[in-house]
């Protein structure tokens, strides 16, 4: 669902959508939005409210795709985040190049004392995840554990 956050109707619908779909979900379930640095860095004070308040509906929040736009690591510290999602790229020369293996475990330990999940991206061999689990990195994804899936799956 692509909403316009600077129209004035934009952040008022996507807060009403995001408070039925959260409304509807069973008590034990939590909806996680995802978004991009190039969306966080639009408009930081409208997105930064906006965040505020889906975090008040009780909406986790996902930064996606994280060091591959316009990274600052002052909106990791200002934003109400609950995920740090590692780009692909970082995770691909797992074991072949030593400066990507030093970057990915520096934002998991950046990651980590920030108090954000850390969800590493594009995970597609055994190496990969031995390297993602030595340094604790609390979640995958990638077609090592699953091909993507429809909704209905």
């Amino acid at each position: 669902m692509a909403l316009n956050l600077r129209h004035p109707a934009g952040k008022p619908r996507l807060l009403a959508s995001l408070r039925d779909a959260v409304a509807e979900l069973p008590s034990n379930r939590r909806l996680e939005l995802e978004i991009t640095e190039s969306v966080m860095m639009l408009e930081p004070s409208v997105v930064n409210d906006t965040l505020a308040t889906l975090a008040n509906l009780g909406v986790n929040v996902a930064l996606d795709d994280f060091g591959t736009g316009y990274s600052s690591l002052s909106y990791l510290k200002m934003l109400p985040l609950d995920v740090l999602k590692i780009d692909r790229s970082f995770v691909n020369d797992i074991g072949e190049n030593p400066s990507d293996d030093a970057v990915l475990e520096t934002i998991i330990a950046l990651s980590k004392n920030l108090n954000l999940r850390v969800v590493a991206e594009g995970v597609e061999t055994e190496t990969q995840l031995k390297f993602l689990r030595k340094l604790k990195c609390h979640s995958i994804q990638g077609y090592f554990v699953s091909e993507p899936k429809s909704p209905k799956d």
